[in-house]
Parts: C-alpha cells; structure tokens; sequence
C-alpha cells in the first residue's frame, strides 16, 4: 500500500497544506493551482476538490496552518507588554508578511480585499485583537482609566510596525520599536477621546 494510500484525515490535510504553502511562496496565488499543489503534497486534484471546493478555501486553510497564533506577553506593565509583543511581530512575522503582500498580491486584485480582511479571516472570530487585550488588562491593573478608545488607537502599533515592514522589505529596527509605543502610542491612550477640535 502507498503512502499516498495510507494518509487520512489530518496527516493528509496537513500535507496537502504544507504542500499549498510550498507552492505559495514558490509561485504567488498565480501559481497557486489545485494541479500544482497535488503534485507537491503527491496526491489528487479531486483529493484537494472535496475538501476546498474553491480556491479560496484551500488559500484559507494553508494560510490558518502557518499563521501561528502569537502569544500575548503579561508583564505586569502595558509599556513592557507592548514592546514584548512588538518584538515578537517582528521577530516571526515579518517574513511571513512581506510574503503575503508580494505573492498575495494578485488574490487581493482579484478578491477586491485587503490585509486586514484577510487579517480578520484567519483570527477567530471570538479572539480580542492583541493589543486591545493589553489595554484591557493595563485597565484592569489601573495603569489606563476605563474610557473608550478608538480601534484604530488601540491597534495603532502593529499598523505602524507592519507598515515598515512593508516599506523597508524587512524587520523593524528595535528603536522604532521603542519609539512607535513610547512616542506614539502612550501618550494617545491617556489622551480623552473627544479633546477634538470643534468643526472636525
């Protein structure tokens, strides 16, 4: 009997999406084919067919397999826990990333989305975004006074790291990372939310 035989359920799938993976960051979503990922994972385009009738669902399932859910530091301090998690963005997302925007570029063309929707696809949809965690938790401690924050605030450093990510084609440097919390983010958390200016 075959390998190809004797795989089932789980150890098949995860070939065929380690297999998918492959051929993504090899080709781009151009070459992102039910033809080229069989031939990768060695098995059958009506293998591949009953699991993800399109496309998009085995784009879906390969990208949910190698977005590794990062792990949400408790310093005890929101700054720490802030440049902590930045750290780690940086450390083992950056690639993965600048890869998404490069060889995803034609699947956003072609879907009419973006990052961030493919973003709020693969995170659960019962999951707080990261930062919004810290800031609950620093409410929690009393570091912030429990008012409410703009999302586009709260998520403000990882928009920031992620776009130099993007315009640089690599890690952030540590000091922006530094810069990006203590400059930017942590004065506009203790800012209230309605101090704009009238007409605006």
């Amino acid at each position: 009997m075959s390998e190809r035989t004797r795989r089932r359920g789980a150890v098949l799938e995860n070939a065929i999406t380690d297999g998918a993976w492959d051929v993504l960051v090899e080709q781009g979503y151009n070459g992102f084919t039910y033809e080229a990922i069989a031939a990768r994972a060695g098995t059958s385009k009506p293998v591949l067919y009953r699991r993800w009738p399109q496309r998009e669902d085995l784009l879906i399932a390969t990208l949910t397999r190698h977005w590794r859910p990062l792990d949400i530091p408790d310093t005890g301090s929101l700054r720490q826990d802030a440049l902590a998690l930045l750290r780690t963005v940086n450390a083992e997302r950056a690639r993965t990333m600048i890869l998404m925007r490069i060889q995803l570029a034609d699947y956003f063309r072609e879907t009419g989305t973006d990052f961030n929707d493919l973003r709020s696809r693969l995170r659960p949809a019962d999951q707080t975004p990261p930062f919004a965690k810290l800031v609950d938790r620093a409410i929690e401690r009393g570091e912030l006074t429990d008012v409410p924050r703009p999302e586009r605030v709260v998520n403000l450093p990882f928009d920031l790291v992620r776009h130099d990510m993007l315009m640089t084609m690599g890690a952030v440097p540590d000091e922006a990372i530094v810069e990006i919390v203590d400059t930017v983010w942590l004065p506009l958390l203790d800012l209230p939310t309605h101090s704009t200016q009238a007409g605006r």
